[in-house]
Parts: C-alpha cells; sequence; structure tokens
C-alpha cells in the first residue's frame, strides 16, 4: 500500500471505525409496544450497521405481548434487571425464565411471549436482531398467559 491509500484509510476509519454509543444518546424513534420502551443503539440509522439491530428494552412491570414471531431474524436478549418469562411453541406451551447475567436465544419464525414476570418490578434488557428491519408477525394463538391486549405496533403493524 502507498502512503496516500493508508491515509486514506485513516480518515474513513476515524469517522467510520469503532463507534461509542453513549448511554444516555440511545433512540427512542423505534417500534414501541405497549408496556415496553425500546431505544435503539445500534442501527443503519445511527451508524450504518448492515445485518444487525441493538439496544435496549424496558418491559413495564407485569406487562406481556401477544404471540408473534419475528420471521426470519435471529433474536438475543440480554437481561440486566429483573425476570424474564417467555414462553413459545405452537400453543406457548414452553416456559423458562431468567434472571440478571441471563441470555435468550429466539430462532427464527419461532412463535414466543415476552413476559415481564414480576408484578412490581421493571425488566431491563438489552436486545440484539439480526437485521436493522421490525420483523414482526402478530399471531392468532390464545396465550397461556393473557395480555392487556398488548400488540405489536411498529412501521409494519399499525394500532
Amino acid at each position: 500500500m502507498s502512503g496516500q491509500d493508508d491515509h486514506h484509510h485513516e480518515a474513513a476509519w476515524k469517522h467510520d471505525g469503532v463507534r461509542v454509543i453513549p448511554a444516555g444518546s440511545l433512540d427512542t424513534n423505534t417500534a414501541q409496544t405497549p408496556g415496553m420502551d425500546r431505544r435503539a443503539a445500534i442501527n443503519f440509522a445511527r451508524v450504518g450497521a448492515q445485518k444487525l439491530w441493538a439496544g435496549t428494552v424496558t418491559i413495564h412491570a407485569n406487562a406481556k405481548t401477544g404471540a408473534h414471531h419475528h420471521g426470519p431474524l435471529e433474536s438475543v436478549i440480554y437481561v440486566v434487571k429483573g425476570k424474564a418469562r417467555m414462553r413459545w411453541g405452537e400453543k406457548l406451551e414452553f416456559v423458562a425464565e431468567a434472571g440478571p447475567g441471563d441470555f435468550i436465544y429466539v430462532p427464527p419464525f419461532v412463535p414466543h411471549q415476552e413476559i415481564n414476570a414480576s408484578p412490581d418490578e421493571a425488566l431491563e434488557c438489552v436486545l440484539v436482531r439480526s437485521d436493522g428491519e421490525a420483523v414482526v408477525v402478530n399471531l392468532d394463538i390464545e396465550p397461556v398467559e393473557k395480555p392487556d391486549t398488548v400488540r405489536w405496533i411498529d412501521p409494519i403493524h399499525k394500532a
């Protein structure tokens, strides 16, 4: 490489290389669901991410989503604070709980329901998805734990 090429890479990497997203600058202008507060840290609009979305989600005490899946996307949830309960399967017949420090993996197309298992504490998580697009498919499955008519509301699924 010539010195000019090195200089070009240095200049590009300075602005397009590693990015630090301060905690106080997460973006609330992302898909929201009643009972949940999502904040984007990493996505195409913020940093140019091509293949993932990362941010935080706070699920209010006792809040539950309806049954849904995220199409071909993979999701990883890291529990920071509180107790998460996940239900999954064709009839949401399987259940597991996770607490602080635990990771949850949701494969593509798996019907699931996200639940804050605490009646009085918020559930705080870090969420990472394998694409920057908000893919949510609401399912007509009778959940074992009925939400308070909480459905996904996002650019694809209007209220």
